[in-house]
């Protein structure tokens, strides 16, 4: 299907008269809703004109949401109500409140070891290998307590090191 002139200019005023996609591709025939929303979009025509006598649908929502905004302009609060005339795909109502996180300490205390400072050479099976610091750098040491029989490092490290699935998504 070509867009003639005459097509064109027809999509632009029942465009600017307030006619549906699926009403203007049922007057022009041939055309279906989306190519008649690609063709506006081509063209630019982003203002709608209004019908001399809008619906009573219209009216109502037009009101319900000037109520709408007076209302949550009244309330002190931080809610955003929008609410659009149109296409529903483009309405936005949210009434959301900010949630606020709290974060709980662990009931046991957190003692971190000092560390033996140990270097490459002197680790063992039963030290923990967890580095300290940078490893290009001269004062490069690891942890070098005692680690436990499952793993690579001390208990504090291990904590530290894995973690339960469960806490990683809570965290997030």
């Amino acid at each position: 299907m070509n867009w003639t002139d005459e097509r064109v200019e027809l999509l632009r005023k029942l465009w600017s008269e307030g006619l549906s996609a699926s009403q203007i591709a049922a007057q022009l025939g041939g055309v279906s809703r989306n190519a008649v929303i690609g063709k506006v979009h081509r063209l630019k025509l982003s203002g709608r004109g209004r019908a001399t006598a809008a619906p009573a649908r219209q009216k109502k929502a037009v009101q319900g949401a000037s109520i709408q905004k007076s209302v949550a302009r009244a309330a002190s609060t931080t809610r955003h109500v929008t609410a659009t005339i149109g296409a529903t795909a483009l309405q936005v109502q949210f009434d959301a409140e900010p949630v606020a996180r709290h974060y709980i300490r662990p009931v046991e205390n957190v003692v971190v070891p000092i560390s033996r400072h140990l270097q490459l050479v002197e680790l063992t099976e039963r030290t923990c290998k967890w580095p300290n610091g940078d490893p290009l750098s001269e004062d490069f040491n690891f942890c070098g307590n005692d680690a436990a029989e499952t793993g690579p490092y001390c208990k504090y490290h291990s904590r530290v090191a894995f973690q339960p699935a469960a806490e990683r998504r809570r965290v997030k």
